[in-house]
């Protein structure tokens, strides 16, 4: 299993790539006034998303800091690969 950033249109979005399936696990975008971004959860919890990050390595440090990740596949290996991978298809 693998994590990595994918462009999207007005972003980034941070994937799980488990081997059959890819989930989109966080997230950042640019916006006027920064950039917001957030990390998926299962339920209510507002402090894992943020608007206003002054730069993108902001963004991406405050959602990988909460792994989201785990939320998939708990303790199991991972690979994070630090390259930021090309839009596919569907910009979404």
């Amino acid at each position: 299993m693998k994590v990595f950033w994918r462009e999207y249109r007005a972003g980034q979005k941070l994937i799980l790539d488990t081997g059959t399936e890819e989930l989109e696990v966080g997230a950042f975008r640019r916006t006027p006034r920064g950039y917001d971004a957030f990390a998926k959860t299962l339920g209510y919890e507002p402090g894992r998303a943020q608007k206003g990050f002054q730069t993108s390595v902001d963004a991406k440090a405050f959602v990988e800091s909460f792994e989201p990740w785990d939320l998939y596949i708990g303790s199991a290996d991972i690979e994070f690969d630090h390259d930021v991978h090309e839009l596919l298809g569907d910009p979404t």
